[in-house]
């Protein structure tokens, strides 16, 4: 076999995409299967908005199919901009903007726009495909494992001794996979220090950059709060590029329209790289996104509805959860916050099954349940992790509220069969 490149030879396949084949050949041989692995929406039951809908359909009939402008039509990023200050109070004006197919190209672009071969990037895990990004730009990679009493997000005092000549630091807040969110304090502190070590910075060294990856923030639940660089530490603009879009916000992942904003002249060097690849969302959603961004009521009301369908599915099941906990389960969970995320774990290592094997590592539990409770779920492996993290990421965007008792039942009887061996 001819030899490929070296990033195409070490890049490491998708854990979830394997995962997911396994889970297509057992709905394939009949199997039900309770999936909560991909962080996604079932359409059937998180429908994009019927507005927006209307307007995607209206802008094709319209013969809005030829290329948008390279950094996105100007009136979505005046649409997004006004967004961006009536629900988060950052002022960006439209140029600031850059429009793509999704948050993965702007997240691509920003890495890549940045970071030098051999530079390092700071950034924790569990945390979404970081580990990946370094790897395509040859980074060093600094990477912080995080810990469960800090609801698995980066502390000031586990970042900054690593702040010294880095490049880029990639946050994410509600965190994918945890659902978590930074406090006020958390963030601040870890601000702070970025102010810091950028003053100390000589004219002709890179800032350390703040890649903030939000595209969780409208989905926080009870007393959650989203908190982001800027509106912190006004001194950061300079240096703090945004990722967001619609695809979690309105149930749109298959829409492709995403968004970053930050200083101009990093944006602008990121739509040079896309517009090479061209990573642009399509005209017509774009006009359609737009117009519909402006319809300020439904695009409300929206928001409230899916955040209340989330948080019930997510609540329900934690509550399942630490009523197994307090029957003696060796399972635990983190209180939904935000996202579409539920953060849990199975401490079943060395128990034997009904079939006398031994669960020897999270490869295998993760199997068991999957066999044994028709569970699919994820675990924090998959996002750069230590291979025998007990915790699991749970994903409800698939999750049919009537079939949540029958899963948790079936859940508990296959743990009862680990539990009394």
């Amino acid at each position: 076999m001819n030899k490929l490149s070296q990033l195409a030879e070490t890049l490491i396949p998708s854990e979830i995409i394997k995962l997911g084949n396994e889970i297509s050949e057992r709905i394939k041989q009949g199997n039900k299967i309770y999936n909560f692995t991909i962080g996604d929406f079932d359409p059937h039951i998180f429908s994009i908005p019927q507005e927006l809908e209307d307007e995607i359909v209206k802008a094709y009939r319209d013969k809005k199919t030829n290329y948008p402008p390279a950094n996105g039509i100007v009136e979505l990023r005046k649409a997004v901009a006004s967004f961006i200050k009536n629900h988060q109070g950052l002022d960006y004006d439209a140029n600031s903007f850059l429009i793509s197919g999704g948050g993965r190209p702007l997240i691509y672009a920003t890495y890549r726009t940045i970071c030098d071969r051999g530079e390092k990037v700071i950034y924790p895990v569990p945390s979404w495909n970081n580990n990946h990004y370094t790897h395509f730009i040859e980074g060093e990679h600094i990477c912080i494992e995080t810990k469960v009493e800090n609801n698995f997000l980066p502390t000031a005092e586990e970042l900054i001794p690593h702040f010294k000549d880095a490049v880029l630091l990639a946050l994410c807040s509600p965190l994918n996979p945890t659902g978590t969110v930074f406090t006020k304090d958390q963030l601040t502190k870890i601000c702070a220090a970025v102010v810091e070590e950028n003053k100390k910075r000589s004219a002709g060294q890179k800032p350390l950059y703040i890649l903030y990856d939000q595209i969780y923030w409208t989905l926080t639940y009870g007393s959650s709060v989203h908190y982001d660089p800027v509106s912190l530490f006004p001194e950061l603009r300079d240096y703090t590029i945004y990722i967001d879009g619609i695809s979690k916000a309105f149930c749109a992942t298959g829409v492709r329209v995403g968004w970053a904003f930050g200083p101009v002249n990093v944006i602008d060097k990121m739509k040079g790289i896309l517009s090479h690849i061209g990573a642009w969302s399509p005209m017509a959603e774009q006009v359609a996104t737009a117009n519909y961004m402006q319809q300020y009521g439904a695009v409300n009301a929206f928001l409230d509805t899916t955040r209340s369908a989330l948080h019930l599915r997510l609540t329900k099941i934690y509550e399942g959860f630490m009523r197994l906990k307090q029957d003696g389960y060796p399972v635990d969970a983190i209180e939904p916050m935000a996202a579409m995320y539920l953060t849990i774990r199975f401490s079943f290592k060395c128990k034997i099954n009904a079939s006398g094997e031994t669960i020897h590592n999270t490869s295998d539990m993760t199997s068991y349940l999957l066999k044994e409770a028709s569970l699919a779920i994820v675990p924090f492996a998959a996002f750069g992790a230590d291979k025998e993290s007990e915790w699991y990421r749970l994903s409800v965007g698939t999750c049919k509220v009537e079939e949540i008792p029958e899963m948790l039942e079936k859940l508990k009887s296959a743990l009862d069969a680990l539990k009394n061996n």
